[in-house]
């Protein structure tokens, strides 16, 4: 695979930290990735989404989703219950795992539920007010009246 060098963008930008790790993160050899459990992101609005991860086998207390520093950390631990069994096959991965998801900017976890094997997450984005697009008014005449009214 071709490994891009990516140094000349960290040379040559202030600020941009988090876009540079994240296309060195995409950018890596996918062979690698961890496959276990699989998993879907759906769209479900404008500004919502929905991550569905196939837990079958695995209780709620098994099951754990943490939000850290704009990373959504989804982790499953089983105790070994294994040792008094005896597979002539055995095809159904029940291990433990750790899947990690980037999260943008003001994208925020609004529900997660365990249904029929699947964990589903909730995610939202939620702009604040200071950052969201405002309009100004033009004052007509000599006097400079700056008013800041919400676009519609």
């Amino acid at each position: 695979m071709r490994r891009f060098d990516l140094a000349p963008l960290y040379r040559a930008t202030v600020g941009f930290d988090q876009v540079a790790d994240m296309m060195d993160r995409i950018l890596t050899d996918t062979n690698t990735a961890p496959s276990y459990p699989p998993y879907n992101i759906e769209k479900t609005g404008e500004d919502a989404w929905r991550i569905s991860i196939a837990v079958a086998g695995f209780s709620d207390e098994d099951l754990n989703v943490e939000l850290r520093e704009n990373a959504l950390i989804v982790s499953a631990k089983r105790p070994d219950q294994d040792e008094e069994r005896t597979y002539l096959h055995r095809g159904i991965a029940n291990r433990a795992f750790e899947r990690r998801f980037a999260l943008a900017d003001h994208v925020r976890v609004s529900g997660a539920a365990h249904v029929h094997g699947m964990l589903n997450i909730d995610l939202v984005r939620e702009v604040p007010e200071a950052l969201k697009p405002r309009r100004i008014e033009i004052a007509t005449g000599d006097t400079v009246d700056a008013k800041a009214v919400e676009a519609e």
